[in-house]
């Protein structure tokens, strides 16, 4: 057996176990070793049918008969039947909503079955139990499912399943597979001196630990090596690609320093110390030859946008040191260019508005570029204003260079787009974008950009140091001056009218509100299963008539034509609009510094980074600011978190919290970066990360082509095309 055997080589599988596998991706003996347990269970014991009692989980073998489908009285619900006869007599079991099993199985068949035992009318049956296929039946009761007394180990994995594939069957093929000798031919990928330094099993002891652990420890241990292994390729792969670009030469911009400080006296605040030391960073990345690679990270209202517009204007007042144009008698434009990609046409826009404003006094035309069209900024016939311009006459300019500043959606990354003297890429709302989409931005000049990532998402050092690996972290730690913290209040049902009149005494004091609501729609009554939660249309509707119908209210969601949104956005800006009840389409960005409160209705159903974000919409003034978080639920996790969001005094300090309590598997947004469930477990441990990284680093560092480390080329390429799918 060779690791790339597939799966349906080595066992016999049926239709439903097929499509489960392949629901799991489970298709090769290899992909059944990295299946790994997400807990250990107790040893389990059989029992015999005729010793069964009512209340009771438990384990039987024997034969299925009578297997049928049927309907349930009540509602009608669709079930199969069956009987499991053993020597001491036999019980029925019943699926309800699965009538598929019923079809599974032949008559006479050998079969485990686990589940609750039930009672109805003095008849035990067995409700919705785990079911398979066996070959044979222990003999003996009293057994252990995973062994006797006498073998080697006493834990037993419980794998994650899909229907067709209990966590059974995982374990007794996997235990096959390792017994098969596959081990044998296993290459450690991990350097031997890199396992002694951080005591870590190796790769075959780690299998069999984590697959059939001795002891907890064993399966401790097994997970740690893991756990390491998945954050040190990842760095690996981000410390080579960040190598390779910084092989590339770049634009090196050194701007005028008295001319910079009279572009940062234009706005209307002093720059905070954070912004001040973060501007520096980034300059002083400008000044080398190799490409900036930086992430900015900041919180709501922290200023992020300052920081890139000082980038920007050091990028565009810089000539570009080639005279190609020139030599073939061509006209030069003389400007670096600066791409500003963002992730929403709203936001698109609100930074092309503030860009027009940031360098209005300078002769420097800005683009904007979304799915729903493109404007110029100044316009010629009135250099205050910006006009529509087609797309091509656009692109023309961009390509020449007479547009050195073009702000757009993931219209930028379009093969049409091109830059004459693309120096700088800034990025807004990192974690919106895929690595795909950043290495098309940054591809977009015949030389290097230099990139400047930022987000405002709070994100643990751990996860940062781990996915942004080949960027360079700065924090916007600071607040603006005058910045009040935001009030925030859980509230619960019977608090509702006390919080609207306090929400009422906010707008009668000229302030305005944001309702944020789950859903657009409200749900379809026939559909049990629909998300009951409130909809932006209704609770619109509902505020209007019984509780604010003095205010004027507008809604705002994603099925809105962008003209529409563009003209909701513009009422709520200039105070037509007292309230503005949205979906998460406000999450990112939107700035309207009157507006001071915001209502988050069925919060529970949001991330805590989501909510965190919401929270930002009302802290772009010094007005005191308030966010009222309603919630339905009365306790457990959802109300901890919620009470996290009420207690936490910035994004970092809430990213972490969110990481202790929901766990690392459930991080908001932590499922997008691609990481298992076991290397998320290892963001809890910054001296893992921390480590991984590091070995990283040197490895790359004393041998960039990995001509020393031929297993882990291979994964790097393994890993690099998989990005180029």
């Amino acid at each position: 057996m060779e690791i790339n055997t597939t799966v349906e080589k080595i066992f016999r599988l049926n239709p439903y176990q097929k499509r489960a596998l392949a629901k799991l991706g489970l298709l090769t003996a290899g992909d059944l070793l990295r299946h790994f347990p997400t807990r250990y269970g107790d040893v389990a014991v059989m029992k015999n049918i005729g010793d069964l009692t009512q209340g009771e989980t438990a384990v039987i073998f024997g034969k299925i008969s009578n297997l049928k489908t049927s309907k349930a009285f009540y509602k009608k619900i669709p079930m199969a039947e069956a009987k499991i006869t053993d020597e001491s007599g036999n019980i029925k079991a019943i699926w309800f909503n699965q009538p598929y099993i019923a079809k599974m199985f032949s008559e006479g068949a050998l079969v485990r079955v686990e589940g609750k035992v039930s009672e109805k009318k003095s008849k035990l049956y067995l409700s919705n139990p785990k079911i398979e296929k066996v070959d044979k039946v222990p003999i003996g009761v009293g057994e252990s499912l995973f062994g006797s007394a006498g073998d080697e180990h006493y834990l037993y994995p419980v794998y994650p399943e899909s229907r067709g594939i209990s966590s059974n069957w995982l374990y007794h093929s996997t235990q096959k597979v390792l017994k098969s000798g596959i081990l044998d031919n296993l290459i450690d990928p991990i350097p031997s001196e890199i396992l002694q330094k951080y005591n870590l099993p190796g790769l075959k002891t780690a299998l069999v630990w984590i697959h059939a652990p001795k002891t907890e420890n064993d399966a401790l241990a097994a997970r740690k090596r893991f756990a390491f292994e998945e954050v040190f390729f990842i760095q690996l792969e981000r410390q080579k690609a960040r190598r390779d670009y910084e092989q590339n030469p770049s634009f090196k911009i050194i701007p005028n320093e008295a001319d910079l400080i009279k572009f940062k006296s234009r706005f209307s605040f002093t720059p905070t110390g954070a912004q001040e030391r973060a501007l520096s960073n980034v300059l002083a990345d400008f000044s080398k030859s190799r490409p900036m690679l930086r992430l900015l990270e900041g919180d709501v209202g922290s200023g992020k946008t300052f920081v890139a517009a000082a980038a920007a204007y050091a990028a565009v007042v810089t000539r570009p040191p080639s005279t190609r144009g020139l030599a073939q008698g061509k006209q030069d434009f003389g400007n670096l260019q600066v791409a500003y990609m963002a992730p929403t046409e709203i936001l698109a826009r609100q930074h092309f508005e503030s860009f027009t404003e940031y360098f209005a006094h300078l002769p420097i035309n800005i683009g904007l570029i979304t799915g729903s069209g493109c404007l110029k900024f100044p316009s010629k016939t009135n250099p205050k204003e910006a006009t529509k311009i087609s797309r091509g006459q656009l692109l023309k300019w961009v390509a020449n260079g007479e547009i050195p500043i073009l702000i757009g959606t993931h219209a930028l990354i379009q093969k049409t787009v091109r830059f004459k003297h693309l120096a700088l890429a800034v990025i807004d709302e990192q974690h919106r974008f895929g690595v795909i989409q950043r290495q098309k931005l940054i591809r977009k000049g015949e030389l290097a950009p230099h990139l400047l990532s930022m987000t405002a998402t709070p994100i643990p050092r751990t996860l940062a140091l781990t996915i942004f690996g080949d960027l360079d972290l700065t924090l916007l730690d600071e607040m603006p001056p005058g910045r009040k913290p935001i009030i925030t209040d859980l509230v619960l049902q019977n608090d509702r009218e006390n919080t609207y009149e306090k929400i009422r005494a906010e707008i009668v004091a000229g302030r305005q509100a944001y309702v944020i609501c789950p859903r657009i729609d409200e749900p379809d009554p026939n559909k049990l299963l629909a998300l009951q939660a409130k909809s932006v249309k209704a609770e619109a509707q509902r505020l209007k008539k019984e509780i604010f119908p003095e205010f004027e209210i507008g809604i705002l969601h994603g099925k809105l034509k962008p003209t529409e949104k563009e003209e909701v956005m513009a009422d709520f800006k200039n105070g037509k609009l007292n309230i503005l009840v949205a979906t998460s389409v406000v999450e990112v960005g939107v700035n309207v510094p009157n507006a001071t409160v915001i209502v988050i209705e069925g919060a529970e159903r949001f991330g805590l980074a989501q909510l965190h974000q919401f929270r930002g919409r009302v802290q772009r003034s010094n007005y005191q600011a308030y966010c009222y978080v309603f919630t339905e639920s009365q306790k457990g996790n959802a109300v901890r978190r919620l009470k996290a969001l009420e207690q936490a005094a910035n994004g970092f300090e809430l990213a972490e919290q969110d990481l202790k309590i929901r766990g690392a598997g459930e991080l908001s947004g932590a499922r997008q970066w691609g990481l298992s469930d076991i290397a998320m477990d290892a963001l809890k441990n910054l001296k893992m990360v921390e480590a991984a990284r590091a070995e990283a680093q040197r490895i790359i560092t004393e041998d960039p082509t990995l001509k020393n480390f031929p297993t882990l080329a291979e994964k790097i390429k393994q890993a690099e095309a998989i990005h180029l799918e």
